[in-house]
């Protein structure tokens, strides 16, 4: 079985406006699974309407650039239902994009999760809106996280290796 036949993950990350940190998650994680030679489907959206059709927040994109990290092609838009159908995983950023998720898809809430669970060296439950901060906040953020989607690929990979 080649890498395209091979069983694949799929994540998508959630936020409120779906333009800082959930297109953050999305950029880190396609980044990561391809240097580890994983196919990941990943995507982002948002849990309201308020930023749909709008790019990434300029301070979210400098920080990317700063640590080399491309940004997928990427515009604001809102979760749908389909996404519960279409995705294994749906990561909320914080305990009320959780509760927000759940109430959208109660048949799905086993897909559901919280961001921060996978981070192992975070003692923080959400991922802080850095929107309304300076840079400083969304460094803190891509720094969050970083160490995160890391402890999410690592499950990805346990989660392949026991399908394959």
């Amino acid at each position: 079985m080649n890498a395209t036949d091979a069983p694949h993950a799929s994540v998508l990350f959630v936020c409120t406006g779906n333009i800082c940190r959930s297109p953050t998650a999305h950029a880190l994680l396609v980044h990561k699974a391809a240097a580890a030679g994983l196919i990941v489907d990943v995507d982002s959206a948002a849990v309201t309407d308020s930023e749909v059709g709008n790019p990434p927040d300029a301070r979210s994109l400098a920080e990317l650039r700063r640590r080399g990290i491309p940004m997928p092609a990427h515009r604001a838009r809102r979760v749908t239902a389909e996404d519960f159908a279409r995705f294994d995983l749906v990561v909320g950023m914080t305990t009320a994009h959780v509760a927000t998720l759940r109430r959208m898809a109660p048949e799905a809430v086993q897909k559901i999760g919280l961001m921060m669970v996978h981070s192992a060296d975070h003692g923080a439950i959400d991922v802080p809106d850095p929107w309304y901060g300076k840079q400083a906040d969304f460094i803190e953020v891509f720094d969050m996280l970083d160490v995160a989607v890391d402890g999410l690929l690592a499950s990805l990979r346990r989660r392949d290796t026991a399908i394959s």
